[in-house]
């Protein structure tokens, strides 16, 4: 059966969305999450909530879905044991450091690759499953019917994303709000940088092409494809940023689409809860550049009429749906919005209404125009409707009893619910009947009073042996028995932690500091060569998120875990900044895969790259073969998406240049072969004068966009400079110890 999985930032979401019609939640703690801005979880309102939950079948998954810094991997693995111990049912993981320990060490509490690993593809797909993974959640750039391929053949679990908002950017490969605005997506902070005005510069005449919102995706809505959605195992709902209502409302239409209720109303009332318009995303292949919103970046709202006449402060709407008092409106003017809550309504008379069909009248302080077009952001109504529904029970469980009830014995109750028995025994004999003795329908009038629990009584068997059994004695046995299957069905099992296994260590020699580049162009290729750079990345590159694997001579670069997959066992390889490592055991899992080096992630600052290296020489006798990038310009986000092609520039690209542009800087656009784009990071990162201070990287990397022939020359010269002479990572102490101490004064 598909699972229906909802999104919960709180335990009111939470509820909102086990009482529409959910299978499974995601949430999130106050660490390690992908939304750090939610309200989230502490430790004692998650075990409430998962008892909530458990006790109505639904299924808890805690998202772990950040990067983990080596200063972190104890809290990591303490809250892991922590969530196992009050019963979580999976985790979901980005850092391979995560997924490794969670593979490890649990027996019943599954392990789930997040999307933000960037999974999407069957090569991806098939090494986590070889490592242990219990579920898979794929990129949202796939299209159904590569997702079904990949299930067909891979044969695990997959879950996708079906509702809710879409990053513009591969999830985890997006650096753009960590360099440009400090804040790390990949550690649950993202700002939203996508979602700021820019203007689109042609480079070749310094002129803007147009000011608006370029980067900032529409929300995806896929209800109209369900049919093909219900061979998926997990349909997922973004919105752990959301309200409970949104929540309500988006779990219910779903889950009336699973079960072949949904109405074409039910689907328009989607529109009724925070959306910045819907695409059917790439998923059911929509147009690229229909993938964005350039208007807004907000809630849109759904469209109810227009302004028809001004009189005065008075404006006059032609209505095409209802609009209510208390309703929140939004009236777009001249690309700015006035937003405004409609407390007096008033009909053509001027008297006060409560609800127009055709026309109002509203008295609006700010000056608008005829033909503004007027839309409602909060239905107050449907509202409250959404949130009386959520603490409604979707489903109850069907609770059979058997009662033996003699005179001069104990009143004996059986129950059984959810395949558990239960057995009560009242503290007093029953007396005999003088003249009536209790009924079988006054047993059941009792026992069924059960609207408060997650219960209906179903099969019932009493015989009458001339017993009185008092109504208050019965409402008591009625809720022992309650209680009692509660904690049967809540129970923890007590063994959910696996045996530990040594591991072998893996270690390199020790070698001299030397340069490595990566190119984009023949060009700036020749003169790294010629400058003596040996190991130089161009035609050698395998990008995350690139699908088509060819069959490739030599040592590899390679940022997708599936071009691991498909070259571990025919190429050397060296791991890219974007598999986000940061800490010591990421990096020896891509060694055991095969790595012969490890690029660092950009979001390690000097003192964690320290730590990475003391920790992986602590724990492997011997040092870790490190690449990091010291110079150039940072890849913001990687998108299958065009900007280009969006503002009418299609195909230009080969011929002129691109950028975009905010108040704080400017972001160069390099257009790739398969229409997919890199957005650098205007300002070059220069880390030259710091190579010498920094132990344990035996390769620092030059990364060359969009530099000139002349421009890479001066660049690799003053690099060659700045590495003479630097402190290679051979410098151990290793008077006290055979296997050596990090001597902690070098950096």
């Amino acid at each position: 059966m598909t699972e229906l999985l909802a999104p919960a930032g709180n335990m009111e979401a939470l509820i909102a969305a086990i009482s529409n019609g959910c299978d499974a939640i995601y949430l999130g703690m106050q660490k390690f999450g992908a939304r750090a801005y939610s309200s989230n979880f502490d430790l004692e309102s998650l075990e409430e909530a998962i008892k909530y939950a458990h006790l109505r079948n639904v299924k808890i998954y805690v998202t772990m879905n950040t990067i983990v810094f080596e200063s972190e991997l104890e809290d990591m693995k303490e809250q892991m044991h922590e969530l196992n111990k009050i019963g979580v049912d999976g985790i979901i993981v980005q850092d391979l450091a995560a997924f490794d320990y969670m593979v490890d060490n649990f027996l019943d509490m599954e392990v789930h690759c997040s999307t933000q690993m960037g999974i999407d593809d069957l090569e991806g797909t098939l090494l986590f499953k070889e490592m242990g993974a219990k579920r898979v959640v794929l990129s949202r750039e796939l299209d159904i019917n590569k997702v079904k391929e990949i299930k067909r053949v891979a044969k695990i679990p997959l879950e996708i994303f079906v509702q809710g908002a879409l990053c513009i950017s591969y999830s985890g490969n997006c650096l753009m709000s960590g360099l440009i605005g400090y804040r790390s997506g990949n550690r649950g902070r993202c700002v939203g940088s996508c979602r700021k005005e820019y203007d689109l510069i042609d480079n070749t005449t310094g002129k803007s092409l147009g000011r608006n919102y370029i980067l900032s995706a529409k929300d995806l809505n896929t209800i109209d494809y369900i049919n093909d959605l219900k061979e998926i195992d997990s349909l997922k709902i973004e919105g752990r940023m959301k309200e409970p209502a949104y929540v309500a409302n988006v779990v219910s239409r779903y889950r009336l689409a699973l079960d072949n209720k949904i109405t074409q109303e039910d689907k328009d009332n989607l529109n009724k809860t925070f959306n910045r318009t819907f695409t059917k995303g790439y998923l059911f292949n929509e147009d690229k550049k229909d993938i964005t919103n350039v208007s807004r970046p907000n809630n849109f709202g759904y469209e109810i009429g227009r302004i028809s006449k001004i009189i005065k402060d008075t404006y006059e709407i032609k209505l095409e749906r209802t609009l209510n008092q208390n309703d929140i409106i939004r009236i777009s003017h001249d690309n700015e919005d006035v937003v405004l809550s409609v407390a007096k309504l008033y009909d053509k008379d001027g008297n006060l209404i409560n609800k127009a069909d055709d026309v109002c009248y509203i008295k609006i302080k700010e000056k608008l125009s005829k033909g503004d077009m007027v839309y409602v952001t909060k239905d107050n109504l449907y509202y409250k409707e959404l949130e009386a529904s959520f603490e409604k029970e979707f489903r109850r469980f069907d609770l059979d009893v058997r009662i033996y009830a003699y005179a001069g014995a104990k009143l004996v109750i059986e129950a059984e619910a959810f395949g558990l028995n239960y057995f009560y025994e009242s503290d007093e004999n029953l007396e005999e009947a003088m003249t009536n003795p209790t009924t079988k329908d006054q047993v059941i009038k009792q026992l069924k009073r059960l609207n408060d629990t997650i219960f209906k009584l179903n099969h019932v068997e009493f015989d009458e042996y001339n017993a009185f059994i008092p109504a208050k004695l019965l409402n008591v046995a009625r809720r022992e028995i309650v209680q009692g299957l509660y904690d049967l069905k809540i129970q923890m099992k007590k063994n959910r932690t696996k045996a530990l296994k040594e591991k072998e260590s893996i270690n390199f020699e020790s070698s001299k500091p030397y340069l490595t580049a990566s190119v984009t162009t023949k060009e700036q290729y020749d003169a790294c060569i010629a400058l003596g750079i040996k190991e130089v990345y161009f035609d050698n590159v395998v990008r995350r998120n690139q699908n088509d694997y060819k069959d490739k001579e030599g040592q590899l670069l390679i940022g997708g875990y599936g071009g691991v997959y498909r070259y571990k066992d025919s190429n050397p390889f060296v791991t890219d900044y974007s598999l986000n490592v940061v800490n010591s055991k990421a990096c020896y899992e891509l060694f055991k895969l095969g790595a012969k080096r490890v690029t660092l992630s950009y979001e390690l600052n000097k003192k964690q790259v320290k730590d990475l290296v003391d920790a992986y020489y602590e724990e492997n006798n011997g040092y870790a073969a490190l690449e990091m990038i010291v110079y150039g310009k940072a890849p913001l986000l990687f998108t299958k998406y065009c900007p280009l092609e969006k503002m009418g520039q299609c195909g230009v690209c080969k011929t002129k240049s691109y950028e975009i542009k905010d108040e704080h800087g400017s972001f160069p656009i390099i257009s790739h072969d398969d229409c997919s784009t890199t957005i650098l990071n205007g300002k070059n990162l220069n880390l030259l004068d710091e190579m010498k201070n920094i132990k344990g990287v035996e390769a620092f990397r030059l990364n060359f966009t969009i530099e000139s022939k002349e421009e890479v020359e001066d660049i690799v010269k003053k690099a060659l400079g700045k590495l003479d002479g630097s402190i290679t990572k051979s410098v151990f102490d290793q008077t006290n110890d055979t296997r050596g101490h990090y001597n902690k004064e070098i950096m």
